[in-house]
């Protein structure tokens, strides 16, 4: 059996980091493993599903295809995506079994991806978002409705990512159709109250060990209500009030995320927290802001380890 990295440093300076993931091509993938190169670091790419491990209270193991053993690794990049939420943070429980460095850790990717527990979360921590509803029988739908304020109102599927399982509806008809097609797939679904005066429009504040790297506006297609960039949503520059600043912070921190994308969206009553992602794009931010959003996710791996040159 072979071994990643071995029992020394492959250079003499850098660190031993993997990243964890599904895609090794996506855009924010490629520039993680780009972003540790150039800093002088050794960066490989481990898929999620073709890791495994052996489970063992003196000397627990990671293990990659190929037999290969995961030894002397030193940080762990973890960008785990909803379907493999649950094998995923299994193995980022190990890393850190192995006392090796995870820059978001199993218990905060578990918070984070729980909707309802992470909004629950939110508020018991002071942090406003808008009224929001959680239900599975089908019995009371109007009363569900009135208790957010009516429609127009928005119902999300809590195991929906990137704007999908996301639907507006405009009247109370089409909500009580829209809530009782989703529960007919007994689908736990959580109602919103619709911010009319935001305009189709949030922000994405990037999170990085307690401070906030960048910000953007997303503004939804013509025709569209959601933001998302995956549903053709456009991003740009935004300064953001230190209001919003300390809100997105304090989010990142209450579910435990070294890394995160906090979503935000301005209301009459100012702002309101919408989603935290564990795994967030690179993409859209760094063509935004032209900055190297990449990079300051490994400097801040080289923080916490006190990696000097």
């Amino acid at each position: 059996m072979s071994e990643l990295y071995g029992k020394k440093k492959t250079t003499k300076n850098g660190l031993n980091i993997a990243l964890l993931a599904s895609n090794e091509e996506l855009y924010s993938n490629q520039r993680i493993l780009e972003a540790a190169e150039q800093r002088g670091h050794n960066i490989i790419f481990l898929n999620v599903m073709q890791c495994y491990m052996k489970l063992d209270a003196t000397k627990p193991e990671a293990h990659y295809r190929g037999g290969k053993l995961l030894g002397n690794l030193d940080a762990v990049i973890t960008r785990i995506k909803p379907s493999a939420t649950f094998y995923g943070t299994a193995l980022a429980r190990q890393f850190e079994s192995m006392g090796v460095y995870t820059t978001n850790t199993s218990t905060a990717i578990s918070q984070s991806r729980d909707k309802l527990f992470s909004l629950q979360l939110m508020l018991k921590n002071g942090i406003n978002i808008p009224t929001s509803g959680f239900a599975n029988s089908p019995i009371d739908t109007k009363d569900l409705i009135n208790m957010v304020g009516g429609a127009p109102l928005i119902v999300k599927l809590l195991t929906g990512s990137q704007g999908r399982g996301v639907v507006l509806a405009e009247t109370q008809k089409a909500a009580e159709s829209v809530i009782n097609a989703f529960k007919s797939l007994r689908a736990n679904l959580l109602v919103q109250k619709f911010i009319k005066e935001a305009n189709g429009k949030d922000l994405r504040c990037f999170v990085i060990n307690g401070k906030v790297v960048a910000s953007i506006e997303r503004s939804a297609a013509p025709g569209e209500f959601r933001a998302n960039l995956h549903q053709g949503g456009t991003a740009s520059v935004v300064k953001i009030t230190m209001e919003e600043k300390m809100l997105a912070i304090k989010a990142a921190k209450v579910l435990g995320l070294q890394v995160a994308g906090v979503d935000i969206i301005r209301s009459k009553s100012g702002p309101l927290l919408l989603e935290v992602n564990s795994s967030p794009g690179l993409e859209g931010i760094e063509s935004a802001t032209g900055q190297d959003i990449a990079g300051m996710i490994i400097a801040s791996i080289e923080k916490k380890l006190n990696w000097q040159i």
